[in-house]
């Protein structure tokens, strides 16, 4: 057990969050210690009975048994290694940038959720953020089941079609590569690639509730060990400006 609590505590917060809930959600409805009605994205009961809970509960929870358990784990270790990968990875020491990226997936796609009467999000996010690493990392050499090899680029597209073949159904997936693309374009494609405005930034709440105590170091043993200074963090983010402001009046 303690194996297990070592390995759990090593996977970065905010993926470490978010993969907790991913399992004590479905837990919760499978033992049925809340009925997993309460847990579904319906439109009426969101909008018309004020239930606002339930874009958080569909985007957590998955219901678990024989003929969607192994659809469930293949997903969840999906969230796991691309979620860490990003984290620890493209948006290393800045945690409040990447929360904002799956701030600004997840309202994307509970809107569209919304909109197609999808009650479940728990997988459109998963691939929303799979997509983001397999842009920034399009060139990369990935393997798949099988042996097969391949660029990272084709790897939304190829879990696609996995998924299809065990779940029956790319809409969930089609979704998720969609909102991904999204965002990429306009984080880092439209601004970078093709000269054009930055419609996306991190908001300042998040920064200074975030990242700025893990990514300077400012409050007493929180964040991670090294001074601020030593931190790599991207000239051009948010999150060093705030660093760079914090560190003039500090």
């Amino acid at each position: 057990m303690s194996d297990i609590g070592d390995w759990f505590r090593s996977i970065p917060a905010i993926t470490r969050y978010w993969f907790a809930a991913t399992v004590a959600v479905p837990l919760v409805g499978k033992l049925g210690l809340i009925s997993p009605a309460y847990f579904f994205l319906w439109p009426e009961a969101f909008l018309y009975r004020f239930q606002i809970w339930r874009p958080i509960t569909a985007t957590f929870y998955f219901p678990v048994g024989p003929g969607t358990g192994f659809l469930y784990l293949v997903n969840l270790y999906f969230l796991y290694q691309y979620s860490t990968r990003l984290e620890t990875g493209a948006f290393d020491g800045r945690p409040a940038d990447y929360l904002f990226m799956l701030l600004f997936n997840w309202i994307c796609i509970v809107i569209t959720g919304l909109a197609m009467d999808m009650q479940l999000l728990m997988i459109p996010l998963i691939m929303s953020v799979l997509y983001v690493w397999a842009q920034l990392n399009r060139d990369m050499i990935v393997s798949f089941w099988f042996g097969t090899r391949f660029k990272a680029c084709y790897l939304p597209w190829v879990i696609l079609g996995f998924n299809y073949i065990i779940g029956g159904s790319v809409i969930n997936e089609l979704i998720g590569n969609l909102v991904g693309h999204l965002y990429f374009f306009l984080m880092f494609r439209y601004p970078m690639d093709l000269g054009g405005r930055n419609f996306l930034s991190t908001p300042q709440f998040l920064l200074r509730n975030v990242s700025s105590a893990q990514d300077c170091g400012l409050r007493r043993g929180a964040g991670r060990k090294e001074p601020w200074s030593q931190r790599k963090l991207d000239p051009g983010s948010a999150t060093s400006e705030l660093c760079a402001e914090e560190r003039k009046h500090g």
